[in-house]
């Protein structure tokens, strides 16, 4: 699928990249390069898609990619709009939520072999520490979308559908809320919270 090409001016999904920077600091803590990166992923696909419809996403890795979807769109994973399938692949997609129809976008590791930053941060073939942090930004500022592969998709939209729940009882044990169909009682006093222990503290301040 041929790429639509930047504007002579970068901007991403609207935003000059000084002010894209601004958000990744308020929004992610820090300036990641995966963020970073992501955005110009987020944009491409964004001109990549047709115009007037309304659109659903995927990330297909947990790492730094879905924060830049929930900066540059609406689709959040509070809204359900973003859904994050861990894939592995540092990839997302854009499809229109009624149809399936969408484009995808996604890192060709073929294209890194004249970036060796990048090569080395994809790949951590470094320890974080001992990356070159300011060679690696200009790498992504230099390489804007050329490491990057487009594809037309269609998803699956039966198989990424949200579990709904349409009832919900109190558990006996914990006496919370929780979805009926989960059993005799939550999933958390089934052993599945994460937590070591839970401790009672009252709620009103001193």
């Amino acid at each position: 699928m041929p790429m639509k090409s930047l504007p002579s001016e970068i901007t991403i999904c609207g935003h000059t990249f000084d002010k894209y920077i601004e958000m990744i600091k308020t929004f992610h803590g820090h300036v990641a390069p995966g963020v970073v990166i992501g955005g110009f992923m987020v944009d491409l696909a964004c001109r990549n898609l047709p115009q007037g419809e309304y659109f659903d996403a995927i990330c297909e890795t947990r790492s730094c990619l879905p924060d830049a979807i929930q900066l540059l769109t609406p689709c959040t994973v509070g809204n359900g709009w973003l859904r994050i399938i861990d894939l592995g692949r540092f990839a997302l997609s854009l499809f229109e939520k009624y149809t399936g129809k969408g484009v995808r976008v996604y890192v060709d590791s073929q294209n890194l072999d004249d970036w060796p930053e990048l090569r080395t941060f994809f790949f951590k073939l470094k320890p974080k520490k001992e990356h070159d942090s300011e060679a690696l930004m200009g790498e992504i500022n230099q390489a804007h979308t050329s490491i990057f592969g487009v594809q037309k998709v269609m998803v699956n939209i039966n198989s990424i559908q949200s579990k709904h729940h349409d009832a919900f009882a109190v558990c006996p044990l914990c006496g919370e809320g929780y979805p009926e169909n989960d059993g005799e009682i939550c999933l958390g006093c089934q052993g599945k919270a994460p937590y070591l222990y839970c401790e009672a503290q009252s709620s009103q301040e001193d």
